[in-house]
């Protein structure tokens, strides 16, 4: 099962979210690079994500179940991208019914695994693993700043009444925030009637027995989130908590064909001059949103890059909209629309581009951390604001253009915040290139990440010495 037979055998359980698989993807190629023994979960319209770690490392072997039905999951639906963010709690609680196929390939196994690393929205996979006898190590792919926020207001649920501001006065430096910028999930499970409110228990759940994990592993690195780390370990009560990332800086992810004419079209332009616009993989804006943004961006007078999703027809009757009609000609030239698809990954990184209008998804704020590009923040739902508040407030390295999902902002004022930042003196961007010294540092041999993926593996080899 491995070129290093003796390897220790983890089971590795992503959640099949885009933003949630890539980065534990990574680290699973770090960790066979270390020699361990990995075999992966997934389920068939998944698989394919697996391909590039696939290719590069022969022995990781592939667990494959069938996706288990759930009333709320149209046939053949596997993934959240098809679903948006109300799919969470659908897929966790259809990926729950996997426990005992998984039980039983475990006894059934000459070389059973030591440990279970999955995801923090499986939490149910800390009973499995109490239940096969082994440790469960948690991987999380959003900041420490935010799970030490969502803790600890599953701990104070029964208190919080719906709209209040609430603040964290244990957390560092004691934030506040209003209704609207708490992480959704919570919002609709305190907003929800007592029947409704019982869909959300897997959410709940997942949040406290996270903490029971033998270890948690954060995309995240000391240096960008140093107090959050300290803040959680102190709550857990022992050390086994490790800042490995920005895993997207220690590996070189491929970005499947990159798009030369896009590439070709930031060439022509003087460092730092460009924009880019993108709101991840899921959020979609209304009309009258995509009309504000368009009217922003050609006021700005600013060169920009902006990322169009496709719709579907039921999508458009929704309200959600594409770029203006005759936007792309007035700003020809000077703008390049990109319909579907885009190599965000090499735009950042081109010398070009100065800028990023996003909406604050951590995968996207460590892409643009690992270019130095400074991030013109939009948060709309999730732990967006709370990750806002890390890069804009604490870091200095960020600032805040819009807020909310529903937002419409006003074109002028976008304009003037757009052109402002896009000033080659600005501060934040210049603390944006301080912060991407930083991670270069701390995923460099030696550094900080790095030495936290050797402990890391260091720990689990005990846990293979204790089983011989």
């Amino acid at each position: 099962m491995s070129n290093r037979q003796n390897g220790v055998h983890i089971l590795v359980f992503p959640f099949p979210a885009q933003g949630h698989m890539l980065p534990l993807l990574d680290l699973t190629h770090q960790l066979a690079l270390r020699g361990l023994t990995i075999t992966i979960l997934i389920t068939p319209k998944n698989l394919p994500i697996l391909n590039p770690i696939l290719s590069s490392n022969p022995s990781i072997q592939t667990l494959v179940f069938p996706f288990p039905p759930h009333p709320l999951i149209p046939p053949g639906v596997e993934n959240i991208k098809d679903l948006g963010n109300q799919g969470n709690i659908p897929i966790i609680t259809a990926l729950s019914r996997l426990q005992e196929p998984i039980i039983q390939w475990f006894e059934s196994h000459s070389n059973p695994p030591v440990a279970v690393l999955s995801d923090f929205f499986l939490g149910w996979t800390h009973h499995l693993a109490q239940q096969i006898g082994i440790p469960r190590v948690t991987f999380y792919s959003s900041p420490a700043f935010s799970i030490d926020i969502f803790d600890h207001l599953w701990d104070i649920s029964e208190a919080v009444k719906p709209g209040e501001e609430i603040k964290f006065h244990d957390l560092p430096r004691a934030p506040s925030f209003a209704w609207y910028q708490i992480p959704s999930m919570f919002r609709r499970y305190i907003e929800s009637d007592c029947n409704d409110r019982a869909r959300f228990e897997a959410i709940k759940d997942s949040a406290i027995v996270n903490r029971l994990s033998w270890a948690s592993i954060y995309n995240t690195f000391e240096e960008l989130e140093d107090e959050f780390l300290e803040y959680f370990r102190k709550k857990l009560g022992h050390s086994r908590v490790f800042a490995v990332g920005p895993l997207n800086m220690i590996i070189a992810r491929s970005n499947d064909a990159n798009d030369k004419d896009v590439i070709r079209w930031l060439d022509q332009w003087d460092d730092g001059s460009v924009l880019y616009v993108c709101f991840g993989s899921q959020k979609l804006l209304k009309k009258a949103q995509m009309e504000a943004l368009a009217i922003g961006l050609e006021r700005s007078g600013v060169r920009f890059i902006w990322v169009v999703k496709p719709l579907t027809a039921q999508q458009v009757e929704d309200g959600y909209g594409f770029a203006p009609d005759g936007f792309e000609d007035r700003v020809k030239g000077r703008g390049f629309v990109i319909n579907g698809w885009a190599p965000q990954k090499s735009i950042l990184s081109h010398r070009a581009v100065g800028g990023f209008l996003s909406h604050c998804g951590w995968n996207s704020i460590l892409e643009a951390i690992a270019a130095g590009a400074m991030i013109l923040s939009w948060p709309m739902e999730a732990e967006q604001f709370v990750s806002a508040r890390l890069l804009v407030e604490y870091r200095g390295a960020a600032v805040i253009v819009c807020e909310g999902g529903d937002t419409v902002p006003d074109s002028d004022e976008l304009a003037r915040k757009i052109t402002e930042s896009m000033h080659e003196d600005k501060i934040e961007r210049v603390r944006a290139k301080e912060l991407r010294n930083k991670a270069l540092e701390a995923t460099k041999v030696g550094g900080r990440s790095h030495r936290g993926l050797d402990e890391l593996v260091q720990e689990l080899d005990q846990l293979k010495a204790k089983n011989v």
